[in-house]
């Protein structure tokens, strides 16, 4: 009885320990005189999420009211180390459609409207 079990689960361990590669801590650029650490994790039917973890400005850390709040939103991973999906922009406090690119330890997220015509791009950096 208990071998059925156990071959069960580590068939499935597989699928449950592999994370996105985009998973993870992340650091904003500079927006209008801050940054942030974004925390990437899986949301939805498997896509990605990202939540703002902790927020900086040229005198240090600051408790931001935006802390906690989605940023990245339902990204879905293509398959090729981009992602589709949602980006809100704390400081105007629009969402466009987003767009991220994966290459190694750096990220850019591209924020678009007009269907993709007219975009905004910052580089993250994966935070250690």
């Amino acid at each position: 009885m208990k071998r059925p079990l156990i071959a069960a689960l580590l068939a499935l361990a597989p699928t449950a320990l592999a994370a996105d590669p985009v998973h993870g801590m992340w650091k904003t650029e500079v927006d209008d005189g801050a940054y942030a650490l974004v925390e990437m994790s899986g949301c939805n039917d498997g896509k990605t999420c990202g939540w703002i973890r902790r927020t900086f400005d040229d005198t240090g850390e600051y408790q931001s009211e935006n802390i906690g709040k989605v940023m990245v939103i339902n990204m879905e991973n293509q398959g090729d180390g981009t992602y589709k999906g949602s980006v809100w922009r704390p400081s105007n406090d629009k969402t466009y459609i987003g767009r991220m690119a994966l290459s190694g330890d750096a990220l850019e997220l591209k924020g678009c409207v007009a269907g993709g015509l007219f975009c905004a791009a910052q580089n993250w950096t994966r935070a250690r």
